[in-house]
């Protein structure tokens, strides 16, 4: 099939990389001239693991290709994806500017029967929206143009996996649309040859699973927060409760996990962005916004522990960060805990010495000359006088402790994932605190 996919950011480049490994001729188009060279060129703007290879031997052969035209590379397309950004405005709604942008180019430019499935997140209405705007702008004997939702569940870090072995593929449909399902049935067979994961559903019931399943999961994280929480005034340990409850069939072990707060490109809008569309419909989304309203108290908890640790002064004290990134295998910092543990650092007048096995450059580009980044992750540890593990990449599990003590001021260990919690770090000397833990 012929597929075009709009806009090569996070969302895009799998879903286009992802057709394109399942026999399909796709055109990944973009207006930033810049990404596009470098993606022709094979070079990769995101880490994601097992993307680069899959893109460059989509490349090699002849099935994806990238472009600024977007005219031309929706032209002759069965299939057009939207895939552009839908960032939050001040009061928390999805800006829908470039949704618009592209709806109404697609109507010019379309020049057969074809299908527009939106996979930008965007609120309930959506798709109506931007059927209405295909309509005042394709001529009424032009070849019909379909809408279709098609919501996206790509976790970073895993989003390739995610996308080639899907638990659901979600499509947002009319119900007498044929000619849609029917392509869209065709078009994720491959992805559904052992099991039929797709579930078709209508256009406004598909936008808002995406928002609800992202606000389920933030519960259940911000949730644990504040059990972690109480763990510590009662002497209980989180891991604990977690193995406890997470052993329950009815709930399940995911997501369970105390930290400093959730991140990310996803969470924070979605949640936001559910609280708002239920507010225009006059529906009061009470759990939603007390998941946000922990999750903003949550990502000062390290900052909370260190200022409680060193008697309230963290003026002239080094401390040392390992992570920026918002969760392992990802540069994503956007809305990172290590962010605001950062800038409350700085504020309090201490020293901060960074590092991350991916996001150093986006860490150096959002935060200056203000913080040292290192590009190795014990040069962030000469006389440090404490040490924070932010983001739980492989390669902090399971350091060397002897090194880190050698080199740090003063051993003390803020453990901001509980990783560490079970090694006995006491023992060897070192002051250990995690979030609702009793161990090590």
């Amino acid at each position: 099939m012929k597929v075009c996919v709009i806009g090569a950011g996070y969302v895009g480049l799998v879903t286009g990389t992802g057709f394109a490994e399942t026999g399909n001729n796709v055109v990944c188009a973009d207006l930033d001239a810049g990404k596009v060279a470098a993606l022709q060129r094979g070079e990769v703007p995101i880490f994601e693991p097992g993307l680069g290879p899959m893109i460059q031997r989509n490349i090699e052969g002849g099935r994806l290709t990238f472009t600024t035209n977007v005219d031309e590379a929706v032209g002759a397309a069965e299939v057009i994806f939207v895939a552009v950004g839908t960032p939050p405005r001040a009061d928390g709604a999805a800006n829908l500017m470039a949704v618009d942008v592209v709806a109404e180019s697609v109507a010019r430019t379309a020049k057969r029967e074809c299908v527009l499935v939106m996979k930008s997140t965007v609120p309930v209405g959506t798709n109506e929206r931007v059927r209405k705007i295909v309509k005042s702008v394709r001529g009424a004997d032009a070849k019909p143009i379909h809408v279709v939702s098609n919501p996206e569940f790509l976790k970073e870090g895993d989003a390739v996996n995610d996308f080639m072995r899907p638990d659901r593929i979600v499509v947002g449909i009319e119900e007498d649309d044929d000619f849609a399902r029917d392509l869209m049935r065709r078009l994720y067979h491959p992805l559904s040859l052992g099991q039929d994961r797709l579930v078709f559903m209508t256009p406004s019931s598909a936008e808002l699973t995406k928002y609800v399943a992202n606000t389920m999961l933030a519960m259940r994280i911000s949730f644990m927060n504040e059990i972690a929480m109480l763990c510590e005034k009662v002497g209980a340990d989180v891991n604990d409760v977690r193995l406890g409850v997470g052993s329950d069939s009815r709930i399940g072990t995911k997501f369970l996990f105390a930290g400093p707060g959730y991140g990310g490109s996803c969470f924070p809008k979605d949640v936001t962005a559910l609280v708002h569309v239920a507010r225009e419909h006059s529906v009061a989304m009470e759990l939603a916004m007390a998941t946000e309203q922990v999750n903003q108290r949550q990502k000062g908890v390290l900052l909370r522990k260190l200022k409680h640790h060193f008697d309230g002064d963290l003026r002239n004290k080094n401390i040392a960060v390992w992570g920026i990134a918002f969760k392992p295998r990802t540069d994503d910092i956007r809305d990172a805990p290590s962010l605001t543990l950062v800038d409350g650092l700085l504020a309090e007048g201490a020293k901060v010495f960074m590092h991350d096995p991916e996001a150093r450059e986006a860490g150096r580009a959002r935060l200056g000359s203000s913080v040292t980044i290192v590009d190795q992750q014990y040069d962030a540890l000469k006389d440090a006088d404490a040490l924070v593990l932010v983001t739980e990449w492989r390669e902090y599990q399971n350091p060397d402790f002897d090194r880190i003590k050698q080199l740090m001021r003063t051993p003390f260990l803020l453990d901001g994932r509980n990783i560490w919690s079970t090694y006995g770090l006491r023992k060897q000397g070192f002051t250990y605190s995690g979030i609702g833990v009793r161990g090590s």
